[in-house]
């Protein structure tokens, strides 16, 4: 049964960002897992590529990790990649994600995370039995340059989704999450004041809630 019926909060499968991983994008959302508490709950998941050269703040324990490349061990949002490689070992780690830690309702991403989330809603439209969300939550999310990846966005993608995106990013900038936004059908677009993070002050925090009720109505009202 779903949340609605039940109400239990909403569940949230959080894909990190290029670099990242599943502890420290914990660490990173602490923040907005405050202002979802009691309405939505936020797991996250581990990308499975370590990523070449680890990090400055690289532990051994905690590589970072990516969701694919765009050259050997590199990745790049803006590069047309002509060998993308990585992305169907992704596709089948969050498969497995959702199969052995759901039920999830939705999906929340950040940055290579929110345009990984991003082809998952384009196969779970399309009816791929793989992947049963019924939202995504988009954060500075942008659509692979790479061919091989353009079928994700042939077809406008009809599936409920809200789009933040930052007007200080200089990682992600807001032209390429707009571009995102526009391969959806009735897509929500939230920008805030900052750079490349997950905001969570009072106008996301209500963004984020009014969303949410859409999928679980009535909760702490």
């Amino acid at each position: 049964a779903d949340a609605m019926s039940e109400g239990r909060p909403l569940r949230l499968l959080g894909l990190h960002g290029y670099r990242q991983s599943e502890r420290r994008f914990r660490q990173r959302t602490g923040a907005l897992r405050k202002a979802l508490r009691g309405r939505a709950e936020l797991v996250a998941v581990s990308a499975p590529h370590p990523v070449p050269g680890g990090g400055e703040d690289d532990d051994g324990d905690d590589p970072p990790r990516g969701w694919w490349f765009s050259g050997p061990g590199t990745f790049e949002a803006g590069e047309v990649a002509a060998a993308p490689a990585g992305l169907e070992e992704s596709l089948s780690a969050v498969a497995a994600a959702l199969a052995e830690h759901g039920p999830f309702d939705g999906l929340l991403g950040f940055s290579q995370g929110a345009a990984l989330a991003a082809m998952v809603c384009a196969l779970r439209a399309r009816g791929d039995p793989r992947f049963p969300v019924a939202f995504a939550i988009l954060v500075a999310g942008f659509a692979s340059r790479a061919p091989a990846h353009g079928h994700f966005y042939r077809e406008p993608i009809a599936l409920p989704t809200l789009h933040v995106m930052g007007d200080a990013d200089a990682v992600i900038a807001t032209p390429l999450s707009r571009e995102l936004a526009q391969h959806f059908v009735e897509p929500v677009v939230l920008t805030h004041p900052g750079g490349h993070f997950v905001p969570a002050a009072a106008p996301q925090k209500k963004a984020y809630l009014d969303f949410l009720d859409r999928f679980c109505p009535g909760q702490g009202q």
